[in-house]
């Protein structure tokens, strides 16, 4: 007779847990942050603004950034350093991350790329790449967590 394992065994040998995952998209927001404050992987880097859709900056020549852009994406970094360090944090920064981006995909629709209302700034670019961030950490967290919400579940049974 065999028996299934939990998912969550896979998971955990291919090094996906919530603190990874979370630590990885962490230490990927920061390295997009610092990126985007080097010129030649930030092309016309001299035209970039503090914010605005005026800034002309673009990172690797297709994703439009300013300085606050690059700054959110080093605090974003830092949250999701800091939320890894348990697994119910870890979900919140994938979960509640990903919605953060969903709803700037959103907004990125609705705005007239072209006005003071595009103030961080963002492009079509920028704007696809917020819906695939949002569906990946949402997707992430949703999977992940249903391992750490399963193992809770099982502790307090025990109990």
């Amino acid at each position: 007779m065999t028996t299934a394992s939990h998912p969550a065994e896979h998971h955990h040998m291919m090094g996906l847990t919530l603190h990874n995952t979370a630590m990885g998209v962490g230490v990927v927001f920061l390295l997009v942050g610092v990126l985007g404050f080097i010129p030649g992987i930030t092309t016309n880097y001299g035209a970039m603004t503090f914010a605005g859709h005026d800034s002309g900056a673009m990172l690797l020549g297709v994703f439009q950034v300013s300085i606050l852009h690059n700054i959110v994406h080093l605090l974003f970094g830092v949250a999701g350093l800091a939320m890894a360090r348990n697994d119910r944090m870890a979900r919140l920064f994938l979960l509640g991350g990903g919605a953060v981006y969903i709803v700037l995909w959103i907004y990125g629709l609705v705005i007239n790329q072209e006005t003071g209302a595009n103030f961080v700034p963002f492009n079509t670019a920028d704007n696809w790449l917020h819906l695939i961030l949002g569906v990946a950490m949402i997707g992430l967290g949703a999977w992940l967590g249903r391992d750490a919400m399963d193992e809770t579940t099982a502790a307090r049974r025990k109990m």
